[in-house]
């Protein structure tokens, strides 16, 4: 069943949930995730190698890190350096998902798209301040996969993703760049949404590319302001092409649309 295209601002009213099919990725953390309930797999046990698991599930290394990065944020997964993947002895109390099934309702993708300004935009500000060579580099790196991605007319989401985690690490602040590589494992499938729909010739990630440019260039420049800005306008951006007017004011903007708090 294709993905329905995207709706304008007057039909938004109409949508219920927007269907997303499951990527393979998804399908393989969610095997693992309930192998790990059923007791399959213990508490403590190292799961076969990245080689093994493709294997298995017929699926690329690249699926299976992406899957296991997954059930890694999710707190059921933990990775020693040099030793694999184990099943978590004590699972984290922090388990952090937006929607489950077909889609989210329009309200909570609103919600979802709010916090991320919320988080990208101070992330990108601070990013700007701290950022070295080493850093606009791998922006630039991951800027260039999605430019592949593009031209290929290929789901570009993991280096979308990559993206904003190598920005989120510009920050040079250990706990920030824990919190947004947690948090963007989840933000994903907001990206997700940009990238999946190949009726549109790739505009939406076309247009979103464009903002992703404007941004680094704010950054290299090392412009605070510039960066916040920008970040800010590429969410609202991404919210308004998947026909969600997105009323924020968290720069400073007095809004029309702002609703007012209760006394």
């Amino acid at each position: 069943m294709p993905t329905p295209a995207p709706p304008t601002a007057d039909q938004t009213t109409e949508i219920g949930r927007i269907t997303r099919p499951l990527r393979l990725s998804e399908e393989v953390s969610g095997d693992l995730q309930r192998r790990i309930s059923r007791g399959d797999l213990k508490p403590g046990d190292r799961l076969p190698t990245e080689k093994a698991l493709g294997e298995a599930f017929g699926v690329s290394r690249a699926v299976v890190r992406e899957a296991i990065a997954r059930l890694k944020a999710d707190g059921l997964i933990e990775t020693r350096q040099g030793s694999g993947a184990f099943v978590a002895v004590a699972p984290k109390a922090i388990n952090l998902r937006f929607w489950q099934g077909a889609g989210p309702e329009l309200d909570e993708l609103r919600d979802i798209f709010e916090l991320r300004a919320m988080v990208e935009g101070a992330v990108a500000e601070l990013a700007a301040q701290r950022r070295d060579d080493k850093d606009l580099s791998a922006m630039t790196e991951h800027l260039q996969a999605m430019d592949d991605a593009l031209e290929s007319g290929v789901d570009g989401t993991v280096a979308d993703d990559n993206f904003h985690i190598a920005l989120a690490r510009a920050t040079h602040n250990a706990y920030i760049g824990r919190l947004v590589e947690f948090l963007g494992r989840h933000f994903s499938d907001s990206r997700k949404l940009a990238w999946h729909d190949t009726s549109l010739r790739l505009r939406l990630p076309q247009a979103s590319q464009l903002e992703h440019r404007a941004l680094l260039e704010a950054i290299a420049q090392g412009d605070a302001e510039a960066a916040r800005k920008r970040a800010l306008e590429h969410l609202r951006g991404a919210a308004g092409r998947l026909g969600i007017p997105l009323a924020l004011d968290i720069d400073g903007a007095r809004l029309a649309t702002r609703v007012p708090r209760k006394r």
